[in-house]
């Protein structure tokens, strides 16, 4: 296994790129170390495949390099990276058995037979398709497909890294959290260091230790799934994660106070030095309780989600979201939101612009 470096890397499908608005991936830097579970999270478009293109070697970046163990591969293909990549689509030989699709990676570098054996066990044991070693891959499920796709990739102890492409892409949704769970189990044992590329936060957050969470070729945040839910450093982080997303509410700034529809907000802590360009107020629905004061709104609508009810309400013209458990109003009714202050955050044209209390 080894650890991964990314330095200053860019890279634009133009050959002369003038502007940032040139670059499909922005400057990154970042390291994920020897042995650790890493997702990369974004909307279509994000630049993840084109990223996960360049450190499995299949597009060279116009700038930066990338390092295995501080080594530089930038220039190395494929084939000198020794990484294993799991597709969106399976990827088996339908004429070989599910034994001979597991061997195959094995014994295409010379192993032992007696050592592909005990291998290719181990790992169908782990994925739990030991009964299915004689079958024709041909016959198999679509997850039971993927499956076997996984385990040719992880099959091999000696590889740098496993990089999995949006993996559960055509699994049917109630076999998806089957196999997540499968996945997080076997990086547990295996230790090996995983990249997984989705667009389904769901996915990343219950896979991955850390995430790199991505938008327009640029890396907003990279944190464990509880940093990213409690304290996201962007406005998008907060609207991307979580069901329903962060409240993102236009506000004025004046004398170091946040004001929401002309009443003042309670933030976690002192605003940034200079925060200033486009400023709004970050609140998750989580921390919208209802009260008998705070700021005043309308019921526009309640959605029973079945473990608790989200109620929309406007306040102004604006949409403000509160999860709810227990008794809830009734749509058209006026009601009062009382936002948590530890939980409230001001943003400067995107970015995270307060301190959180007792912070240097």
């Amino acid at each position: 296994m080894a650890k991964i470096t990314l330095s200053q890397l860019r890279h634009s499908y133009f050959p002369n790129p003038r502007g940032p608005e040139d670059y499909a991936l922005k400057q990154i830097d970042l390291d994920w170390n020897d042995g650790g579970a890493y997702a990369l999270l974004g909307p279509s478009g994000c630049g993840k495949s084109t990223l996960l293109n360049i450190i499995s070697g299949l597009r060279v970046p116009s700038e930066g390099r990338i390092l295995f163990d501080d080594k530089d591969v930038t220039h190395l293909p494929p084939d000198q990276r020794n990484i294993a990549q799991v597709f969106q689509f399976p990827v088996i030989y339908d004429t070989m058995t599910v034994y001979d699709n597991l061997a195959f990676p094995l014994r295409n570098r010379g192993m032992a037979e007696a050592d592909v054996d005990v291998r290719v066990r181990q790992i169908a044991e782990m994925l739990e398709v030991s009964d299915m070693l004689k079958q024709q891959a041909a016959g198999l499920s679509p997850d039971n497909k993927q499956k076997i796709s996984m385990g040719r990739g992880l099959v091999r102890d000696d590889v740098n890294v496993v990089m999995f492409d949006e993996p559960l892409t055509v699994i049917d949704p109630h076999l998806k959290w089957k196999l997540r769970s499968k996945l997080k189990e076997l990086h547990q044992r295996i230790k090996a260091t995983m990249i997984y590329v989705t667009h389904d936060q769901t996915e990343a957050l219950t896979f991955a230790d850390q995430v790199v969470v991505m938008q327009e070729g640029e890396v907003v945040q990279i944190g464990t799934p509880v940093e990213l839910f409690e304290r996201p450093t962007h406005t998008f982080v907060g609207h991307f994660i979580g069901s329903p997303g962060m409240n993102v509410l236009p506000c004025d700034v004046k004398n170091g106070a946040a004001f929401f529809n002309g009443q003042q907000v309670q933030l976690e802590g002192e605003i940034v030095n200079g925060a200033g360009g486009k400023t709004e107020i970050g609140v998750r629905p989580e921390y919208v309780s209802l009260g008998k004061s705070g700021l005043q709104a309308r019921v526009r609508k309640v959605a029973d989600v079945g473990r608790h009810n989200v109620v929309e309400a406007m306040v102004g013209d604006q949409k403000v979201a509160a999860i709810v458990k227990g008794e809830v109003p009734n749509q058209g009714d006026e009601i009062f939101l009382d936002f948590k202050t530890e939980q409230t955050r001001l943003y400067a044209d995107g970015w995270l612009a307060t301190n959180a209390r007792g912070a240097a």
